[in-house]
């Protein structure tokens, strides 16, 4: 990993998702969380604040640790017991099945290099009919907006790490074998607009699909 990537990027991407209007979004999507809760892509820990007393214990993965000094103060400060793990090459969750009463990711599905495996194991670590919830920035429905952000694609790429304008969040989401129990789509206010597509829902193994 590189200066940038280690040091620059995590500082601007902390930054720019910790304003008060990102948090009101941040707790309203986890306010539905109950007991033993997994979040995918911990970040900087930005979650941690959010979280509702109803979440009793939290395992937090990711593939980097970032600003590991601002990350330590905020579990310091948070009313839950947190296991922090670092993903390994494989991309698979070293949890056994059916192993939390939620999974969460904000603002992770859009860098995942192999989004569709990295869900299927979501699905797979989290109980039947128990709630996998997201906060999540992604392709617009409107065609002009899209046309930018194919086209801007893949200069994000580069300058965010990975981060990608144009997924279609909630079809992904179907597709690894989800039913959705609930999506707001709206834009972030604030934001340019190819940024600020957002998705912000609950989502549950569909039923009759093996796990």
């Amino acid at each position: 990993m590189g200066f940038y990537s280690t040091h620059v990027f995590p500082r601007v991407l902390d930054w720019s998702l910790s304003d008060a209007t990102v948090e009101e979004q941040r707790r309203a999507a986890l306010a539905p969380l109950r007991g033993r809760v997994l979040e995918v892509g911990f970040g900087t820990g930005l979650n941690l604040a959010c979280y509702p007393n109803t979440v009793t214990r939290l395992t937090a993965i990711d593939s980097v640790r970032m600003l590991p000094d601002r990350v330590a103060k905020r579990i310091s400060e948070a009313h839950m017991p947190i296991e922090l793990f670092l993903l390994d090459a494989s991309g698979t969750l070293p949890f056994e099945d059916r192993s939390f009463d939620g999974v969460v990711t904000t603002f992770t599905l859009c860098s995942i290099r192999d989004v569709l495996s990295a869900l299927a194991e979501i699905r797979r670590v989290l109980k039947p009919d128990h709630p996998f919830a997201f906060l999540e920035h992604g392709r617009s429905d409107d065609p002009r907006v899209i046309k930018w952000q194919d086209r801007l694609n893949p200069i994000q790429r580069v300058v965010a790490c990975g981060c990608n304008l144009n997924r279609p969040i909630e079809s992904l989401i179907r597709r690894s074998g989800f039913e959705i129990v609930k999506i707001e789509r709206y834009l972030m206010p604030g934001v340019p607009r190819i940024f600020a597509e957002m998705y912000r829902g609950l989502a549950r193994p569909a039923e009759g699909l093996a796990q």
